[in-house]
């Protein structure tokens, strides 16, 4: 009877344990740029099995997901692919300052369709004749076309392909006009594109010679979960996410503002 009793009062327990476990359960809902979504895919699948927390992925242009939460759009966590966007956000008062931290780096390349694609071996070859078309995720608004057009303009070229520019939702839409065959060429992040078959890189911009390209993350000041988002933030510092990251050919460091 005593050992029927303890049974009992165990199962009790890990009930009650499990009740609970289920109850501080939290939905974080994340606003990441595009380019991070295989990679944030992988992390918050993991990071679902172990913290119990469900990651929810908002994928965008950060453009396009700052304005969302500046409209009131339920963020708890924005991971930027550049620091203008959260800036932005900043200076409104719209995300956790001691929070937010520059998580990744990332390179720009040119890259053709993988089969018969246009002979180009340096930025030179976007204003020749062999380019009619370079699709660039949208260089007025869109971090990867923002960095894009600076280093065109910093090597005198921009005046001159400019008429060619396919200006795209973001830098993943880029990448899939290239995959098409939609335009010859295309100016994205390296990350992006390791991940397709479909294209080659054909040159890679010195990091010496681009814009600083910075990936900060923060809790959004009106998060709903704001002690999980505070997780999850600290989590992506953390070894796995770190390896996981470089794995996309993310380079990983941390710098708090």
């Amino acid at each position: 009877m005593n050992r029927l009793k303890v049974l009992l009062i165990a199962s009790a327990f890990a009930s009650t344990a499990a009740a609970s476990s289920h109850l501080l359960a939290a939905t974080v809902h994340v606003f990441a740029a595009a380019s991070l979504t295989d990679s944030l895919k992988e992390i918050a699948a993991a990071y679902e099995k172990s913290s119990g927390d469900k990651i929810v992925l908002n994928l965008g242009a950060s453009s396009t997901l700052a304005r969302q939460i500046e409209e009131g759009a339920p963020a708890d966590v924005f991971f930027s692919a550049d620091e203008a966007r959260m800036d932005g956000l900043e200076k409104k008062g719209l995300i956790q300052k001691d929070t937010r931290v520059s998580r990744l780096s990332n390179a720009l390349v040119i890259v053709v369709a993988a089969e018969k694609g246009a002979a180009v071996t340096s930025p030179k070859d976007l204003a020749t004749a062999e380019v009619k078309r370079l699709a660039l995720a949208e260089p007025r608004t869109v971090p990867a076309g923002i960095y894009a057009r600076q280093y065109l303009q910093k090597i005198g070229l921009w005046r001159a392909i400019e008429s060619k520019v396919v200006p795209t939702q973001n830098v993943r839409a880029a990448l899939a006009a290239v995959e098409a065959g939609n335009v010859e060429a295309g100016m994205v992040y390296k990350t992006d594109a390791a991940i397709s078959k479909k294209v080659r890189v054909t040159y890679e911009v010195p990091r010496s010679d681009s814009s600083a390209i910075s990936y900060p993350v923060a809790v959004v000041k009106e998060a709903k979960e704001p002690e999980a988002a505070r997780r999850f933030v600290k989590h992506l510092a953390s070894d796995e996410p770190s390896a996981i990251f470089r794995k996309f050919g993310f380079i990983v460091g941390q710098q708090r503002r």
